[in-house]
């Protein structure tokens, strides 16, 4: 038998639930993480919020309760027009958020530290302390037009849109972009961190509960930015391994030719498994150049230290130009400056969407450039140091 629920609850009532239609399609992951970092975090919220709240309902309360008390048709109520102070009320009105803003201020200095994205964890849970001589998982994640890649340097394999991780197990992320900020973000397991390019940005964490969670860039980075999404996967230990000997093999190699195709900007892109091989190539992808003939900025930045080079930097201009997606370098500007006409063409292939990117270049050649004659490399694999 079917029952007109419209006809069961008055109309004023059914108004007052309509509101929590709005929060049907919420997901409340932030609320209810698996992972100790994200669940800290939720704590410092809550505690954040209740502790607020003292003050705020108390005001909310005595707000409707004067109006009330003191409406003009209770002619009751004392009426004192000449009153203007009372120390007991003055006491409670400043005592009362001073203190809370001395524990809330204690709270966020503490946590500050506690929670610092670039802090090793020293617990797996609340109860579990982290044992001695564990190993970290090293994952390093590269923020791509409109995708992401998983680089596993130590287990020799890598994923683009898919990320797993074993049980209880710290995770050291080593974060960057390939071209312009993104923002790394798993609600269940920690706190958004950003990508930026020419820069390594790091997370430690921990997922306890198995489960398969949502990933996503948490900031804009263009056309294919709603389809920066992957599933980040909590697995048993046996689960894990695995995993890993499926990525193995069902993986094409990751050389630089691989990378290079793989970094024209893409949407929608499907999971897809790696061998990976290049030992060398997240720093270069951190330094930008993976592409050959193209100069890493720490070795600029050597050069900039050592004093730079002078008259012998000139050669080094197309070998700093590490982004101009979207640019047709072989059409003269409007003022008839052709002099970037002769540049190295090839990463301006890319797709036209993204224009509006280019004001993500790098500056680099508005200063005066450290220059250094670097021998053209057949796999622009140029040796770096690491730019932390």
């Amino acid at each position: 038998m079917r029952v007109n629920v419209m006809k069961k609850i008055p109309l004023p009532s059914f108004l007052l639930l309509a509101p929590l239609l709005l929060l049907s399609g919420c997901n409340l992951v932030v609320m209810s993480p698996s992972g100790d970092i994200a669940m800290q975090q939720r704590n410092l919220i809550i505690f954040a919020t209740v502790l607020m709240l003292i003050i705020i309902v108390p005001v909310i309360l005595m707000v409707l309760f004067f109006a009330w008390r003191y409406r003009a048709s209770n002619t009751s109520a004392t009426y004192l027009p000449d009153w203007h102070h009372s120390t007991k009320i003055e006491l409670v009105v400043w005592s009362a958020p001073i203190a809370i803003i001395i524990v809330l201020a204690s709270a966020t200095w503490i946590y500050t530290h506690k929670l610092d994205p670039y802090r090793p964890i020293d617990r797996i849970d609340a109860q579990t302390p982290l044992p001695a001589g564990v190993k970290p998982l090293e994952v390093d994640v590269v923020a791509m037009d409109w995708k992401w890649l998983f680089i596993y340097p130590e287990l020799g394999v890598a994923t683009v849109n898919e990320l797993a991780a074993p049980l209880n197990v710290p995770i050291d992320f080593k974060i960057t972009s390939q071209s312009v900020m993104n923002s790394f973000f798993i609600p269940a397991l920690a706190g958004q961190i950003y990508a930026m390019p020419g820069m390594q940005t790091e997370l430690h964490a921990v997922i306890n509960k198995p489960g398969v969670f949502e990933g996503f860039s948490a900031n804009y980075s263009g056309a294919g930015f709603s389809h920066m999404r992957f599933k980040f996967h909590g697995l048993s230990a046996d689960d894990f391994k695995n995993w890993v000997a499926k990525v193995k093999n069902d993986g094409i190699a990751l050389n630089r030719d691989t990378y290079l195709k793989l970094a024209k900007p893409s949407e929608s892109d499907p999971v897809r498994y790696f061998a990976y091989t290049d030992k060398a190539l997240f720093n270069d992808i951190l330094n930008l150049c993976v592409e050959p003939g193209k100069m890493c900025m720490s070795q600029m930045m050597h050069i900039d230290s050592m004093g730079g080079a002078g008259k012998d930097s000139e050669g080094n201009v197309k070998k700093l130009q590490y982004d101009n997606r979207g640019v047709d370098l072989s059409v003269s500007p409007p003022n008839g400056n052709d002099s970037l006409s002769q540049a190295d063409t090839k990463p301006s292939k890319m797709v036209a969407s993204n224009k509006a990117d280019d004001t993500t270049q790098h500056t680099h050649m508005n200063h005066s450039m450290p220059g250094m004659n670097m021998p053209d490399s057949d796999n622009g694999a140029a040796k770096t140091v690491q730019t932390n």
